[in-house]
């Protein structure tokens, strides 16, 4: 197998962007083929001598590899410090961990953003349209890469869950269990229709220049501004924006009678997407909206959920939140009812939180617990991941 490779030690842990598909090609949902692609990846703690230890690790829509320590490219701190470190849930002295920046998006990982190794130009619009089954693909040629047989679990929230549970249904056999957060098995009418707002408003802004924005100055700015507003909404529940923000006006005793953002939520708001536009591509929002869009893990079985499941070996801990709107209980429940019904092992739980979806993200010591104590079960009832 041939492969290029950019490796990187870091304290925690090293980075790594390695080129695949050279001599294999990797072919997408779509029918297009990519002859070569990146893959940007972090990896956390040592993989033991029988390679059983490994945790691959899935990132939510406008995620990355970075999942804890500090973000080289933002200075900031992951977005799941609280979950993975030494002695946490996703304990990094036990468990060899990874995390790959996915197909499509754009740190580091071969993207619209990326250069076409065909032009020599960013792919832009170029890019062929790519599914959440295709970012796991590309996954599953990383875990080749590392020789890694089965891993002892892959884990994410959100879209990192909708990766979770196609791994499950597609290379059941390479993976030991499997802890999809706040996700689902398909998405919903309404949750397309928020992503085709977000990607309507991106390309209506006149510097989006239909995806080839590359080749000026300007980026569209304001409508990925202004789709990550319209999303970050979705994220929580109306008790923590009532409970965060009220009525309060912001900075002000008044109101102005204008379009300024006389309420802190306003504020809250234009803060996000103006903070994001400066960490995210434009194209890859559309990109990854599309995969998630597409994604039903029982297209392929005639639109049954029992026959995607059937006959799987893979261990499932499902965990949702009461205020999650976006991906509801009831969704989970469908995919537990259907693992039951396949004889699968699974366990579920609903955990009380008021903060909406984005409480995967956040401090939840329940959900640490959980996940702390499935593994380690786990790990006690194969014998892997032993201190020796």
């Amino acid at each position: 197998m041939t492969v290029e490779k950019n490796k990187i030690e870091m304290d925690d842990g090293f980075s790594e962007v390695v080129t695949l598909g050279i001599d294999d090609p990797l072919c997408l949902t779509s029918g297009e083929c990519l002859s070569s692609f990146k893959i940007a990846y972090k990896c956390w703690g040592t993989l033991n001598g029988d390679k059983s230890n490994a945790i691959l690790v899935c990132h939510a829509l406008t995620g990355d590899q970075y999942a804890c320590g500090q973000n080289p490219i933002t200075g900031k701190e992951g977005w799941w410090p609280k979950l993975i470190g030494p002695g946490l849930a996703i304990d990094t002295d036990k468990y060899f961990v990874i995390c790959s920046n996915v197909l499509g998006s754009c740190s580091g990982s071969s993207g619209p953003k990326e250069m076409n190794p065909e032009t020599n130009e960013p792919y832009g619009l170029d890019f062929p349209v790519i599914t959440i089954a295709d970012m796991v693909g590309a996954q599953v040629r990383l875990i080749d890469y590392l020789e890694i047989d089965q891993l002892f679990s892959v884990i994410g929230g959100s879209m990192g869950g909708m990766q979770v549970i196609q791994w499950a249904v597609d290379h059941n056999t390479r993976v030991k269990t499997a802890i999809p957060i706040a996700s689902t098995w398909r998405h919903s009418a309404q949750n397309i229709a928020f992503h085709e707002v977000g990607r309507q408003a991106i390309m209506a802004d006149p510097n989006w220049q239909n995806g080839r924005y590359f080749e000026t100055k300007n980026r569209p700015k304001a409508g990925l501004s202004v789709a990550r507003m319209a999303a970050h909404i979705t994220y929580m529940s109306e008790k923590s924006l009532t409970s965060k923000f009220g009525r309060n006006l912001q900075d002000r005793e008044k109101l102005t009678f204008g379009f300024d953002a006389d309420f802190q939520v306003e504020s809250y708001l234009r803060y996000q997407g103006i903070s994001f536009v400066d960490r995210f591509d434009a194209n890859s929002y559309l990109y990854i909206t599309r995969a998630m869009d597409y994604y039903d893990i029982s297209a392929e079985f005639d639109g049954s959920l029992l026959a995607a499941l059937d006959n799987t070996p893979v261990k499932f801990c499902i965990m949702s939140f009461t205020s999650d709107w976006l991906y509801t209980t009831e969704e989970s429940r469908e995919m537990v009812r259907a693992l039951n019904a396949v004889g699968a092992q699974v366990s579920f739980v609903e955990i009380e939180m008021d903060k909406g979806h984005d409480s995967f993200l956040l401090e939840c010591p329940e959900m640490f617990n959980i996940i702390s104590g499935f593994l380690a079960a786990e790990a006690r009832f194969d014998g892997s991941n032993s201190d020796e």
